[in-house]
């Protein structure tokens, strides 16, 4: 009898402390949220609407500085250098003495990315205003790029179509088929070399989208990781939930 009473009271003791020990966890649960949340519930509008708000901001922000002169020329992580295919030319040029020739080469193919990327901002916006709960759910909780993977997946065909014209227009408007057309033919009449002719505004508008992308997921990682970079309540409610 007295074995029975020990064991119902250990049993009972065990349960009490488990008991506890689940509302010690739950009551932190809970705080954890209320102090994400600001003690309000964050609802699918609320999160669809943070990170629109994110986007926008990454957009804004990185599109704005790729479109200014050098946008793209004096940043590294995106300058445009020349085609597989043309680095022997730049090469070449510069050991007889053409340097100078071979760097205007490379500033005028940057000046059209400048220039078609100012055609991006109203489809970047088109596809943000579009996007469902559930692609903002799977976003906010997916990996430091799940923005700019969206808006890649949606955005890369119209922005191809928008962008290719404005570099071909651009390409001819600072100049840049008379330059390397004088760069092809210069580097085309050294004896011993194999005759080039790349589509360069097919080569400059596929650079140009891959420069906004890196650009966007750079502002994209910096929200998700930096606090003082979420700039509104919104925005730090939101990607509390991701910490």
């Amino acid at each position: 009898m007295k074995k029975t009473f020990f064991s119902l009271l250990l049993i009972a003791i065990i349960t009490t402390t488990a008991n506890a020990q689940f509302k010690d966890v739950l009551n932190k649960a809970k705080e954890k949220v209320s102090s994400v949340t600001g003690n309000s519930s964050l609802n699918n509008t609320d999160i669809a609407s943070g990170l629109k708000e994110a986007l926008n901001k990454g957009v804004t922000d990185q599109v704005t500085k790729l479109t200014a002169e050098d946008g793209f020329y004096k940043n590294e992580a995106v300058k445009i250098l020349l085609p597989e295919e043309l680095q022997k030319v730049d090469k070449k040029l510069r050991q007889v003495g053409m340097s100078e020739l071979a760097d205007e080469g490379i500033k005028v193919l940057n000046r059209a990315a400048e220039d078609a990327v100012k055609e991006a901002t109203p489809i970047f916006v088109n596809a943000i205003t579009n996007m469902s709960f559930n692609d903002a759910k799977n976003i906010l909780m997916g990996a430091d790029n799940s923005a700019t993977q969206y808006l890649e997946k949606t955005t890369t065909q119209p922005l191809y179509t928008k962008f290719s014209p404005v570099v071909n227009e651009s390409l001819q408007k600072v100049g840049a088929d008379t330059v390397w057309e004088k760069i092809i033919t210069k580097y085309n009449s050294i004896p011993l070399v194999s005759k080039v002719n790349p589509d360069l505004t097919d080569y400059v508008t596929n650079k140009a989208l891959e420069g906004v992308f890196t650009m966007i997921a750079i502002e994209e990682k910096d929200i998700r990781t930096n606090l003082s970079s979420r700039t509104s309540d919104l925005l730090k409610k939101v990607f509390a939930l991701q910490d």
